[in-house]
């Protein structure tokens, strides 16, 4: 059997590129190593389909650090051939400290890596391997795909802190067969060795596999599928395509491994999710897993992870016929779909995936996409007026615009950069953003003006400037509260604009409205009822003491408002719901709506343990413990919580 060995590349008389030059290549992403090789890889990948099948590509990604069965192997057949000097060829360190740490991107039902193994024999269509193994920078040769092999594939080499992989591949042959290839490469940095002969200079390439020849060729058949098993790689089937890329010594920026995982899953839904749903009857195209040392690590459902659900509304949207087309007028040009969808929402909880695409607390992006469907970038739109409101949108760009916006695109693949095209190419770009900008002020307009950012703006007209929206526009906010003495109660209205408390608790301060009487909202005032007393006595009327402003909450599949309350007087007492709605810019209150309108309801009182009651009334103990009412408000309304209170009296 073939022994495989390293190879390290001398300058040749011609002159060649210094690995410190194609490591660079891909310039100074804004996006972390390991987001980068999620996009860069699954483009690869998708490119690398078998357009023939129906059956969708499997991605995935696996960590895993070398057990005791396979450390001596590794070492035996990793080190063999590799020069001396650690700096050179850090491998070594790596792999002799103990037990390396690895990380697999694998596909299944794509091409492999197929074609000539020689790069001067590559000249068919058929050049895969050569691409990947052997050259920089090739211009791409499938029409409407993600990405190329040229810099993507740096990322491999940048991600491991040895600057080495090794590659498995099963590809088809010309005579209709299946080969088995394996082959490992080192991209460090460019040095002089010396040697006997005296100084050489070297290009800080290395190959590792068959060095028989006058040129290091991989490892195929038998002798490929043979090391693979003593490496601990997962093989494949007999008529089974695909690559495995396995960075060595990954840099998982500081994260422990199950956390890096959990963090590679989020990101694939991230970045990946057009590729996850089933649309229009189609399964899904492409499907993804993630592990760490065995152990599946979830990849979010796109469809039922906040805030992707509203991206994937909008991809539908864009398909649909509330779709608009965006265009170029001078010169005319059809430049894509747009989808845009727009909801009353909780602020988002960030993490760290959603940070670094710069969603924090709102959703106010436009998701762009090439023909291919993956994720460019998520381009942030005007603020919506409140943390309670987002939208989201997707455009695509139409397939006879696809080579603009690639040529518009850095090496990263995660922008459209105008200025980098020649006219009239940017003018398209720019105008795209400037559709996109047009049709986004129309979304958010409200009385013939866009709001972008936060501002005082009545709720009432925010839900009519939110109407139409999938699952409903829903008003809340903060919330004015005072005292009804002819019902024993108090009514919070949730208007906005108030400077009032927020959903996420940030406390502010309101006068209270010369036409109300009574404690304001969390306000200890005492009332008490004289009437049928004893000179002299007096006995305390039950009242509601509000906590806080009503929010937003999910409850289930409900999306909710939420009233927080406790009764501070002592004794047993009845607390009814008071629902209504106001009028957007008249403040009149409807308690009658008209026939077939939607009215709030009252979904139940939920108590301090947090069982929930759905009765109408609901007798509960005065003191300090919270209570909630739940409300399912009235779609594009202003909804009006009042909760009423009366003493429970002995029989």
């Amino acid at each position: 059997m073939t022994k495989p060995r390293w190879f390290s590349q001398q300058y040749p008389p011609e002159g060649a590129s210094a690995a410190e030059g194609i490591r660079n290549q891909l310039g100074r992403p804004e996006l972390d190593l390991l987001t980068l090789l999620v996009r860069e890889s699954a483009q690869n990948s998708w490119d690398a389909r078998i357009k023939e099948s129906s059956d969708p590509v499997d991605y995935r990604i696996d960590l895993w650090t070398v057990g005791p069965a396979h450390t001596v192997a590794w070492r035996e057949l990793l080190l063999d051939g590799a020069p001396r000097n650690d700096e050179h060829f850090p491998l070594r360190e790596t792999l002799r400290l103990g037990a390396a740490r690895v990380l697999a991107v694998s596909d299944r039902g794509t091409r492999g890596l197929g074609g000539p193994t020689r790069a001067d024999q590559a000249v068919g269509s058929e050049r895969d391997f050569v691409s990947f193994i052997r050259n920089i920078g090739e211009p791409r040769e499938t029409a409407l795909g993600g990405g190329t092999y040229g810099f993507g594939k740096g990322i491999f080499y940048l991600l491991s802190k040895s600057g080495t992989v090794l590659v498995h591949s099963r590809c088809r042959t010309p005579d209709g067969g299946y080969e088995t290839r394996l082959i490992g490469c080192t991209l460090w940095q460019s040095y002089v060795a010396h040697e006997a002969v005296g100084d050489c200079r070297y290009t800080g390439r290395h190959w590792w596999g068959d060095t028989s020849g006058e040129v290091v060729e991989p490892l195929v058949g038998p002798a490929a599928d043979a090391v693979a098993k003593r490496l601990g790689l997962r093989g494949f089937g007999t008529q089974e395509t695909g690559t495995t890329v396995i960075v060595i010594d990954p840099n998982l920026d500081d994260l422990e491994p199950t956390a890096a995982a959990d963090y590679l899953a989020e990101t694939v839904a991230w970045h990946l999710w057009p590729k996850m749903i089933s649309v229009a009857g189609k399964g899904p195209a492409m499907q993804f897993s993630v592990t760490c040392n065995g152990d599946d690590r979830p990849v979010p459902d796109p469809r039922g992870t906040r805030p992707l659900d509203m991206f994937v509304t909008a991809y539908e949207t864009m398909l649909g016929a509330d779709g608009r087309d965006l265009a170029c007028q001078r010169p005319q040009k059809h430049l894509g779909r747009l989808g845009l969808v727009k909801r009353i929402m909780p602020p988002l909880e960030p993490t760290r995936a959603s940070r670094l695409l710069s969603m924090e607390d709102l959703v106010h992006h436009v998701c762009l996409m090439r023909p291919a469907e993956l994720v460019v970038t998520y381009h942030p739109g005007p603020k919506p007026p409140s943390v309670n409101q987002g939208y989201a949108g997707v455009f695509r760009a139409d397939e006879a615009m696809d080579e603009v916006y690639a040529k518009a695109e850095p090496p990263t693949h995660d922008a459209w950069h105008p200025q980098s095209l020649d006219r009239p190419q940017s003018t398209y770009v720019r105008t795209t953003f400037q559709r996109i900008t047009e049709a986004l002020n129309d979304l958010l307009s409200l009385s013939g003006s866009a709001r972008s950012g936060a501002s005082n703006v009545a709720l009432g007209a925010a839900s009519s400037f939110f109407s139409g929206l999938v699952g409903g526009a829903w008003g809340i906010g903060g919330a004015t509260a005072y005292s009804d003495p002819s019902a024993g109660g108090a009514h919070t209205s949730t208007r906005r604009g108030d400077a009032r408390r927020s959903a996420k608790g940030r406390a502010a301060s309101e006068e209270p409205s010369p036409d109300r009487t009574g404690p304001a909202s969390g306000d200890h005032g005492e009332s008490y009822d004289a009437e049928n007393l004893a000179p002299g006595s007096k006995r305390r009327r039950p009242r509601v003491q509000y906590v806080g402003d009503p929010y937003y909450a999910d409850r289930g599949e409900d999306e909710l408002l939420v009233q927080e309350f406790c009764l501070p007087v002592d004794g047993t007492q009845r607390v009814r719901i008071d629902l209504a709605v106001t009028l957007p810019g008249t403040g009149g209150r409807e308690t009658d709506p008209p026939i077939g309108a939607h009215t709030p309801t009252l979904v139940g009182w939920e108590g301090p343990d947090g069982r929930l009651q759905t009765t109408d009334a609901c007798v509960i103990e005065g003191g300090t413990s919270v209570w909630r009412a739940l409300v399912r408000p009235a779609p594009d309304t202003m909804t009006e919580i009042g909760i009423k209170v009366e003493a429970v009296t002995e029989a």
